[in-house]
């Protein structure tokens, strides 16, 4: 793998990480802020949170793995 390509998935992992962390925050404000009236979104804002999570865990694996091989 080249030097630009592992850029590119280190660039992934962060921004996946990102959205990650925006995403657990409207979750967080959710709870703290808006339960128990907005209960209805929960499980949408759960299930996107749980997504993007997921998302960058992948990315993670995948830069690591890359960062294996080309040592």
């Amino acid at each position: 793998m080249t030097a630009e390509e592992l850029r590119k998935l280190e660039k992934d992992v962060k921004k996946t990480k990102r959205l990650a962390s925006e995403q657990a925050m409207e979750l967080h404000d959710l709870i703290e802020d808006r339960l128990p009236d907005a209960y209805g979104e929960l499980m949408a804002i759960a299930e996107a949170t749980y997504n993007t999570c997921k998302a960058w865990d992948e990315a993670s694996k995948k830069l690591l793995a890359a960062q294996t091989e080309a040592a």
